[in-house]
């Protein structure tokens, strides 16, 4: 009988050394996508689709199958495989670099289909692999590697705020944001993935969490101030909460 006192690997997550950044929110991610896999008991038909970036790395601590896409592609992927294997629990785990800017063609049409498929997009507001470049979810003013002095709307635009758009197409089922900050929102971000499973699970239709998390490293701050940051600065641009249920 399980300790509940005791903290357990999930059997989805491998016993292998993170080499994530200290700090960084990618981990804590992987952790729930793997406890709630096993808690639904589908650790044998679950298929993930992961990209370039440090997404790319999901395939070392996951023990389940992986595949790998080009950069922006895995929800065309990911398409290919569900309608090809349809009782199989597909998803893709992206970064906004990925998702937000070369994948925006892939996202946008996979949604507007319903393609009952998951997806799991974390949002860091930089280009976290490499270097810490402005990316299309970098805030106003947020200074990164390419924007030295902040990013300028009147030259590089607006955060675009992806799971908004989304939540607008009629193809769309669930579309939740949430952060992995801290404690209790870590509590409610496994809820929201766990629920947009279970919508695929029970075929109706296209889902998508959308995760704020740390990039301490990307953001040139310490991973205490990257959380101050989150609450702060990125929750005012990106405010948590269910953005669509159908």
């Amino acid at each position: 009988m399980m300790d509940k006192n005791k903290i357990y690997r999930p059997e989805s997550l491998t016993d292998v050394q993170n080499i994530y950044c200290s700090g960084c929110g990618h981990g804590i991610i992987h952790r729930l996508v793997a406890e709630i896999i096993d808690e639904l008991e589908i650790r044998e038909k679950t298929i993930a689709v992961a990209p370039v970036g440090c997404a790319v790395f999901a395939y070392f601590y996951w023990n389940f199958d992986v595949t790998e896409a080009a950069h922006g592609r895995p929800p065309a992927v990911a398409t290919g495989i569900k309608r090809i294997l349809p009782d199989r629990v597909v998803f893709t785990y992206q970064g906004d670099g990925d998702l937000a800017a070369i994948g925006t063609a892939e996202i946008i049409h996979a949604a507007n289909r319903g393609e009952n498929i998951t997806v799991v997009f974390v949002n860091n507001a930089v280009y976290g692999m490499t270097g810490g470049q402005m990316a299309p979810t970098t805030l106003i003013k947020q200074k990164t590697t390419t924007s030295p002095r902040g990013r300028n709307p009147r030259y590089s635009g607006f955060p675009i705020k992806i799971s908004e758009a989304l939540a607008a197409l009629d193809g769309t089922t669930y579309i939740e944001r949430v952060s992995v900050h801290n404690v209790k929102n870590v509590i409610n971000a496994k809820r929201a993935l766990k629920k947009a499973f279970k919508i695929q699970i029970e075929g109706k239709g296209f889902s998508m969490v959308e995760f704020l998390a740390m990039c301490p490293v990307g953001w040139a701050m310490s991973s205490e101030d990257s959380v101050k940051w989150i609450e702060e600065k990125m929750i005012p641009e990106y405010p948590l909460g269910v953005i669509k249920d159908a």
